[in-house]
């Protein structure tokens, strides 16, 4: 086979990586690596030297790895077998992304879920060559755009839900205004998959969300709507008046689908009331098991003994009934919690009276 005395690459868009079609290099022979792209020497799977844009000429001098590897004979004119491969990294800014089927996205502030569909465009570029060969290439003499494309499309498609989730977490926004967020989502969309493709070498270099859409005739998303146009009239009519008027709508619609005359408007108004109420309950449930409005927990209280001039504790209300039980404090015994302003005898304590009172005394000595 003849040898190789220039090696270069042409590339276009449609190809990532090229392994250079020879099996004879020959010491001498002169590397051209355009803008935009890395060259990198492999022999036997290792990766002994990278070179960027320039022209080069192949010899021991500025292959210092190589001369390792192949030990040229005096002069490095000598031919040797290797791979050139060719690391195309121009910016591809026109990727589109867009999900096949809805997504389904829980309201942080109602808690219903709905499906949305959402597509936009994202570039990227080869970033670290090295790693790119190494985590994505392996021995396939070629890599074309499209296939890289399609799988980190995949990559995207794979976190949105959880990305669009924590977003709208952690800013309490709601999914009927949500695109007037896409800008804000997009921007942590892009922080948190960068992180994603720069474990492959690659630099995410823009991410953008056209549109994230919702079928507004979707049951799940009129739930939401109905959900927040209740707790609206709630915060603005207040929760009694709220209530009454539900009564009375309920009260309306019974009398009107009950049969005529006195007994049976009589009826119906009590159907009313009794329809009425559930509605109320559903609202007060509603309010009071909202998180924001969950009573806290009871503290609980807590004691320090004094034994032998130490502080001890602090115990809760068991652990010093159980110590009392059990003698080994007794009723002298110095006790102080938080609102006492001094130390006292237990026995003093109305918190254990109780417990004093039906205590067994110590046995006596054997």
């Amino acid at each position: 086979m003849a040898l190789v005395n220039v090696i270069k690459w042409e590339a276009n868009t449609n190809e990532l990586v090229q392994k250079f079609p020879i099996e004879d290099l020959k010491a001498g022979s002169q590397l051209v690596v355009y803008p935009s792209q890395t060259a990198l020497f492999v022999k036997g799977g290792q990766i002994l030297d990278e070179f960027i844009c320039g022209t080069y000429t192949i010899k021991s001098e500025n292959i210092p790895l190589l001369n390792k590897v192949f030990n040229f004979p005096f002069g490095g004119n000598s031919p040797f077998q290797a791979e050139v491969w060719f690391v195309n990294q121009v910016s591809l800014l026109d990727c589109k992304w867009g999900t096949a089927s809805p997504i389904q996205i829980e309201d942080p502030k109602y808690g219903v879920i709905v499906p949305i569909r959402s597509y936009g465009q994202y570039g990227f570029k080869v970033d670290k060559a090295r790693v790119f060969l190494e985590r994505l290439i392996g021995n396939m003499p070629t890599f074309s755009t499209d296939k890289i494309v399609s799988y980190f499309r995949g990559v995207i498609l794979s976190k949105l839900t959880v990305i669009i989730s924590q977003k709208l977490y952690a800013d309490n926004l709601s999914i009927i205004n949500i695109n007037s967020h896409v800008e804000e989502i997009a921007e942590y969309a892009k922080s948190k998959l960068s992180v994603v493709f720069a474990e492959y070498g690659v630099e995410l270099e823009l991410f953008n969300v056209i549109a994230i859409n919702v079928n507004e005739e979707d049951p799940s998303f009129q739930k939401l709507k109905d959900t927040k146009d209740s707790l609206a009239r709630i915060n603005i009519m207040g929760k009694d008046n709220y209530q009454m008027e539900r009564s009375f709508n309920v009260l309306d619609s019974a009398a009107e689908n009950e049969g005529g005359g006195m007994i049976g408007a009589a009826v119906g108004i009590g159907a009313g009331v009794g329809v009425g109420s559930q509605i109320g309950t559903m609202v007060n449930d509603h309010i009071n098991t909202n998180p924001s409005t969950t009573p806290p927990a009871m503290p609980i209280t807590q004691y320090f003994l004094g034994v032998n001039g130490q502080q001890q504790g602090p115990f809760d209300f068991s652990t010093v009934k159980n110590m009392l039980t059990s003698h080994q404090i007794n009723e002298t015994a110095l006790i102080w919690r938080r609102g006492m302003a001094n130390w006292m005898p237990i026995g003093d304590m109305s918190d254990f009276s109780d417990v004093l009172n039906n205590c067994p005394p110590p046995l006596p000595p054997m």
